[in-house]
């Protein structure tokens, strides 16, 4: 049991990463398209976010482990 709850767990962070990243990316593309000048801004903002975002399915993975 401990297994599946785990794989669950992994799972539900990579799917709540991938669609964290896909909004994060299409608002970037968003606020570029309007205003093409903010481009280098808006992409140091969206790398971070997109990093930040990533940290999540690490640290289900991480305690995943820990709990099996």
């Amino acid at each position: 049991m401990e297994a599946i709850a785990a794989a669950i767990a992994i799972g539900l962070a990579a799917l709540g990463a991938g669609l964290g990243n896909g909004l994060i990316v299409s608002r970037t593309v968003e606020g570029i398209a309007r205003q093409p000048e903010l481009r280098g801004s808006l992409q140091t903002v969206m790398f971070i976010g997109v990093a930040l975002v990533e940290a999540i399915p690490i640290i289900g993975v991480v305690i995943a482990f820990m709990v099996v």
